[in-house]
C-alpha cells in the first residue's frame, strides 16, 4: 500500500494540548514534534544518523542559506537534499522570508516580493513566492512554507495590517506556485502561514484567508521576534483555535523547553529552534532540573552526568566535569556531546509530553515541569 502524500491523524486530545501523527511518503512524524534545525543541509555538530538516534522524525532546512549556498539548482543535480545530506526522512524548508526580512538594510520589498544582496558577497537576488516554491522544489521539500513577510510587533498598526495582506496575496501565490509543479506536489504538502503580530483581530483575517486558499497544515508566524514569553503565549491563548482543527499548527522558531510545554498547553503540533544546537555549541545543557552552564567552575570536579534522568549516550557515557573540560579548552568533542544530549532531551521532553496527553495528565505533568525546570 503506497503512504499517503500527506495525512494528519490526531489521537487524543487533554484540554487544548494534542497529540498525533501526519503520515508521509518519508515516513511518520510523532506530533507534537521538535524538529533540528538543519540550516545549511547540516545540523550542527551532528551526523544526520546521531540526529535520528536522539528520536526525531523531521527536520529543518533553510531556503535562503541553501539558495546561496551550494544552491538549489546544484542540490536538485546532486539529487536533492535529501540524497545530498543523508536524511531520508522528512524535510521541512522554511521559505526564505523570515531571513531575507532581517537583512533590512540590504533588502527592498515590493509586491512582488523582495530584492536582496547575499550576505556572503553582496550579490543581487530577487525571491519571490513563485522563486521561493521553486526552490523547495528543487531541494526536494516535504513540507513547503509559503512565502511571507514577517513584520516586527512593535511596527503600527497599520503597517502589521498591510504586511499581513501582502502576506496573504504572496500566501495564493505560493499555492499557486506549489501547485504548478505537480510531480512534488503530488508528494509534498505546503503549509501557510498566519500573521498579524499581536493583533487578534488581524490574526483572525489572516488565519481565514489562509483557510479559505487551502493548506496542508498551518504555521502561527511573527513569534519568537522578540516579543517575550508573556505577549507570545498571550497570542497563543487565541491564535492556534483560528486555525482548522483537523490541521497541524506549527510555531516557528521556538523555542526553550518551558516555550514548547506552554505552547503544546495551548494547542501547538509542531516546533523548530536553534537553540539546542547552538546552546551546545556554547556550553549550554538543557536538563530536567532547567539549564546549566558547562564553563562554570562548579563543574569542574563533578563526576555525575548532565542529567540523572536523561537516557542519552553522553549522559551514559561522560561526566560533567569531563564536559566542562572539553569546552574550557575549545575541543570540538565538547559541542558534539552537548548538542548531542540537547537534542536528545528536546525529543525526551516531546515523547513526555505525547504520553501524558495520551494519558490525560497534561495539566498535571506541565505543572510539575515547571517546578522543576524553573526552581533556580
Amino acid at each position: 500500500m503506497t503512504a499517503p502524500r500527506f495525512k494528519f491523524t490526531l489521537h487524543a486530545t487533554d484540554g487544548k494540548a494534542r497529540t498525533g501523527t501526519i503520515a508521509m511518503q518519508r515516513g511518520e512524524i510523532r506530533t507534537p514534534a521538535f524538529m533540528p534545525v538543519g540550516t545549511a543541509a547540516t545540523v550542527k555538530a551532528m551526523k544526520p544518523e546521531t540526529v535520528r538516534s536522539t528520536g526525531a522524525d523531521i527536520i529543518l532546512g533553510n531556503t535562503y542559506h541553501l539558495m546561496l549556498r551550494p544552491g538549489a539548482e546544484r542540490v536538485a543535480r546532486l539529487g536533492g537534499l535529501h540524497h545530498f545530506m543523508n536524511w531520508e526522512r522528512p524535510i521541512l524548508t522554511d521559505s526564505g522570508g523570515y531571513q531575507v526580512m532581517s537583512l533590512s538594510d540590504l533588502r527592498k520589498l515590493s509586491e512582488e516580493g523582495v530584492e536582496f544582496r547575499s550576505h556572503l558577497d553582496g550579490s543581487k537576488h530577487m525571491l519571490t513566492p513563485e522563486r521561493s516554491m521553486e526552490i523547495q522544489r528543487l531541494l526536494g521539500s516535504d513540507i513547503v512554507m509559503a512565502f511571507d513577510e514577517c513584520p516586527r510587533a512593535d511596527r503600527p498598526r497599520d503597517e502589521i495590517a498591510e504586511s499581513m495582506e501582502l502576506s496573504m496575496r504572496w500566501a495564493k501565490r505560493s499555492r499557486e506556485g506549489f501547485d504548478s509543479g505537480e510531480d512534488h506536489a503530488a508528494r509534498a504538502a505546503l503549509f501557510g502561514i498566519q500573521q498579524g503580530a499581536l493583533d487578534e483581530d488581524l490574526r483572525r483575517v489572516s488565519a481565514q484567508k489562509l483557510t479559505d486558499i487551502g493548506f496542508d497544515g498551518y504555521a502561527v508566524g511573527g513569534l519568537a521576534v522578540g516579543e517575550g514569553q508573556e505577549a507570545m503565549f498571550g497570542v497563543l491563548d487565541y491564535a492556534p483555535g483560528q486555525l482548522p482543527h483537523d490541521r497541524p499548527r506549527y510555531l516557528m522558531g521556538v523555542g526553550k523547553p518551558d516555550d514548547l510545554v506552554g505552547a503544546v498547553e495551548r494547542g501547538i503540533d509542531m516546533f523548530d529552534c536553534v537553540l539546542p544546537t547552538r546552546s551546545g555549541r556554547n556550553g549550554q545543557a538543557f536538563t530536567w532540573d532547567g539549564p546549566l552552564n558547562l564553563r562554570n567552575a562548579r563543574h569542574a570536579e563533578d563526576t555525575g552526568p548532565l542529567d540523572e534522568r536523561c537516557t542519552c549516550p553522553t549522559c551514559a557515557n561522560y561526566s560533567r566535569a569531563y564536559l566542562h573540560h572539553l569546552h574550557k579548552s575549545g575541543e570540538i568533542l565538547g559541542a558534539m556531546l552537548v548538542t548531542e544530549h540537547n537534542l536528545a532531551f528536546y525529543q525526551q521532553l516531546m515523547q513526555a509530553m505525547r504520553a501524558a496527553i495520551e494519558e490525560a495528565r497534561f495539566a498535571a505533568f506541565a505543572s510539575d515541569f515547571r517546578r522543576d525546570y524553573c526552581k533556580a
